[in-house]
This record gives C-alpha cells, structure tokens and sequence, in this order.
C-alpha cells in the first residue's frame, strides 16, 4: 500500500480506503468484521463512514441511522489508534426538525452520537456531507472550528461541494482565521468526470487533499452488467437502486466499459482493477475510497492499485470518452 499527504496537511493517508456504507445495511457485524480486517491487513489506514449510514437509507427511517458507525465502534476495539477514521455529518438521522442539516445545533448534537457510537473521544477527519443552503456557511465553519480546539476533531472536509462552495469556505475560514476544508469527497471515476472541469484545476491551485468514491461507478466499471441482459440477483441495480439506475440511463456507460474492456485486458487485469489504476493514476486524487461486503472485494481490487497507467493509455481513454461524448 502507497501512501500520499492530505493535501496541505502533514497527515498521510492510503491511497486506498475503506467505505463502509454496506456495515450495518448490507452485511452485518461479522461479515463487517471480515472486510475491516482484510482492509487493515492491507494497509489501508482511512476508514470511512457516515452518521446516515444503516437499515434507515433502505427502510425510510432516518431514526435506523448509525449502524455503521456502531459496528465500527465495536470492531476497532484495541486498533483505534492504528486507522484514520473520517464520519459525516448533514443527512437526517431522526425524524426532528433540527435532526439533519449544518447548523451549530446539529453538528454538535451529531458529532456527540458519533462518537458515542464509534466509541472513541476524537474524530480525524470529520466531513460535512454535502453543502446545506439554509445554514450560513459562517455558522457551520465557526461550529467545526470550535469543536477542532475542543480536541473531538483533528481535521475538516466537506463532500459533494462546488468549486465555488469550497471557495467561498476557504475564504470565510481565512477571513476569521479558523480551520479550513482540507479534503473534499466527490464522485470520481471513469463514467463520472464532471470533477475535471472546476473543482479539479481549485482542488490543485489551493493544495486540497481529494478522497473520492465510486471509483468503481457504483460496480458499472467491474463489468457486471451488460446492456440489454438482466442484471444478477442480489446487484445492486437487481435490487433498484436509483442513482445507478439513472447514471445507466443518462450515460454512455455501457459503450464505454466495452471500450475499455481490452485494455484492461491487454494489461490481463479485471476491469475493476483497471478503473481502480485509472483513478489512482492522476496526481491531484488523493485517496480513492473502495465499497465492499465481502473481503475478497479488497484483496481483487488492490491487486494493482500501485501500478500507474501510461501516458499513452490515459490519452486513449480520453480519446475514447471524447468519441462517446463523455468528456469534451
């Protein structure tokens, strides 16, 4: 495992880390247990969660929320101190009216479950998770920036922001003096590049340490599916999940994963291994966060997540997603 710098920070992370989206809702404690012991015996450091994350994102009930980070809590007994562990704040985790959002209100009374579920006393990289348009910026900044001198945070991201909205943010945090945005987690892989066109050329001008997920396209890019066939039992897009359903429908997906297909194998690597280099093979990523339910997800993927692509191969994947319209 390679390991890169958040950002302007002295913090070094994986350039792999672990999403863990499926414990709790997916997969229970002990199959949670496998995944996290095959991630950390792989070296990957960054363990990633959410408050949001749980039964409640299937079932409709934000109160379900927070059974992620609970089996965390529980798994990382003894080797807290050996991960980096980043959580989220924003999404509704309860059925009140200040139970979602990023006012001061929230994220204190958020943050305090977390670590009450995670059991730990600090957070390293606390990530608000997308930018809430009815809570002034100053007040979510100057709440993180508080709870950074009160010890229970070592870092601040936010995820799913604008190049304009982590501007605006960097300068309010310059302005008084706080704590800035050190890492943003967007969408990123080779179906969804829409990062290329702004929040990329700021992330690199500003020195911002970029942890995306998805690499995989929500499993498009290993293959699984095919144009025109059903897809497995037990898919994610069998079981209707949305997003996945629109990215298909309003993306060049399919065509492209066949384009890529032989050179994935010329390499005689997977196409998911393949996606994965791709993603890692451009400087201003940080990170790339890598969902899974099973450990043999992790030990497949990472495979050649240390080797680069070419020049050559980057620019004829370029080439590709031009002719697709993909990328202009």
């Amino acid at each position: 495992m390679q390991y890169r710098k958040l950002g302007r920070t002295g913090l070094k992370i994986s350039e792999i880390s672990l999403g863990t989206m499926a414990f709790g809702r997916w997969i229970d404690e002990r199959s949670s247990a496998a995944v996290l012991d095959q991630a950390l015996d792989a070296g990957i450091n960054v363990i990633d969660t959410a408050d949001v994350y749980g039964r409640g994102m299937d079932l409709g009930d934000p109160s379900l929320s927070g059974e992620s980070e609970a089996i965390l809590g529980n798994l990382l007994k003894g080797r807290r101190h050996d991960t980096i562990l980043a959580t989220k704040v924003k999404a509704p985790v309860g059925k009140g009216i200040n139970d979602s959002g990023l006012s001061r209100y929230h994220i204190y009374r958020a943050l305090e479950n977390s670590l009450r579920r995670l059991q730990t006393d600090y957070i390293d990289l606390y990530q608000v998770h997308g930018f809430d348009p009815e809570t002034p910026l100053e007040e979510t900044l100057g709440a993180l920036d508080d709870l950074v001198k009160e010890g229970k945070i070592r870092y601040i991201g936010c995820s799913n922001f604008a190049a304009w909205q982590l501007a605006k943010a960097h300068g309010i945090s310059a302005l008084h003096k706080w704590n800035r945005f050190e890492s943003i987690q967007p969408e990123y892989s080779l179906i969804t590049r829409d990062i290329e066109q702004e929040l990329v050329p700021y992330v690199q001008s500003d020195n911002v340490g970029v942890i995306v997920y998805s690499p995989l396209g929500r499993g498009i890019l290993t293959g699984k599916y095919r144009k025109g066939e059903e897809p497995a039992a037990g898919s994610r897009l069998a079981a209707g999940e949305k997003r996945l359903e629109l990215l298909l429908s309003h993306n060049p997906a399919y065509e492209l994963v066949e384009e890529i297909r032989p050179l994935a194998e010329a390499r005689g690597w997977t196409l998911a291994q393949f996606a994965l280099s791709w993603v890692l093979s451009h400087s201003y990523i940080t990170s790339a966060i890598l969902g899974a339910s099973k450990p043999e997800h992790i030990t497949d993927a990472i495979k050649y997540a240390d080797q680069r692509l070419t020049r050559e191969e980057l620019d004829h994947i370029d080439e590709i997603s031009r002719k697709l319209k993909h990328i202009r």
